[in-house]
């Protein structure tokens, strides 16, 4: 395994924001392979090219000796990731999960090494937390807390309703982390609140705080709002050619 500086050097290319990058660097001086999470939700049957800027990051640490784990987020999915929207998105069946949790595994490889990969599902977790167990999860955040987050302040001082569920997607997220015991977390700049629920929660939990990697986010093909699947201004990797750069 290379040395922390040289290591250093390779995550942190095209990196938006570390935090802490002094934690981070106390990790990696151990000597002993990390766990990388990125967490992904199957929305649409499509990985499209914005999550490829984590998943270049996530080969880096592959590449660097690490573990990378592949969150499929099958319970957030059917949530709904308030992320960025100015409405309550509609939760997905658990059927359209399923279906389209199916088609990711098969793309991810495109850029992860299939024997470095471990790809885990949040309802593995999830569904197995007590309502008493979700209800001390959820004490651990207030509604001030939560009204902190840009997207959620801007709708409740237009006056859109803020679902009550909504609440709990950036908690899950963060629960994900305390579950599968993260060292780091990646993800993209519109995710940092959640990325730091999950930083706090393990906190909570007796853990050492994982720490946050924010990489920046791709324009749609709107030229924009952030490719999104939810928005259909995305480009699928495992789309052909002449669908990817127009006829």
């Amino acid at each position: 395994m290379l040395g922390v500086d040289e290591q250093m050097q390779l995550i942190g290319r095209g990196v938006e924001e570390l935090i802490q990058e002094s934690e981070l660097r106390e990790k990696l001086s151990r000597g002993k392979s990390l766990r990388i999470k990125a967490g992904f939700d199957p929305t649409a049957p499509d990985i499209h090219l914005g999550h490829t800027v984590l998943l270049n990051k996530l080969r880096h640490f592959q590449e660097l000796g690490h573990e990378a784990v592949f969150l499929i987020g099958d319970f957030t999915g059917t949530i709904g990731d308030p992320t960025g929207r100015n409405v309550t998105r509609k939760p997905l069946t658990a059927e359209d999960v399923i279906a389209n949790a199916a088609s990711y595994e098969a793309q991810i490889y495109k850029i992860l090494d299939p024997e470095k990969t471990t790809v885990m599902f949040n309802s593995s977790w999830m569904d197995k937390l007590l309502p008493s167990e979700l209800i001390a999860l959820a004490s651990n955040y207030t509604v001030a807390r939560m009204l902190e987050r840009d997207d959620f302040s801007k709708r409740y001082q237009n006056g859109h309703a803020i679902a009550i569920h909504e609440f709990l997607y950036p908690l899950v997220q963060g629960y994900d982390s305390v579950a599968m015991q993260a060292d780091v977390e990646l993800g993209g700049t519109d995710q940092k609140f959640n990325l730091l629920v999950g930083r706090d929660l393990q906190k909570t939990y007796g853990q050492p705080p994982q720490t946050v990697i924010t990489m920046p986010i791709l324009e749609g093909t709107d030229g924009v709002q952030k490719m999104s699947k939810s928005l259909d201004n995305y480009i699928g990797i495992a789309e052909k050619p002449a669908d990817m750069l127009g006829s």
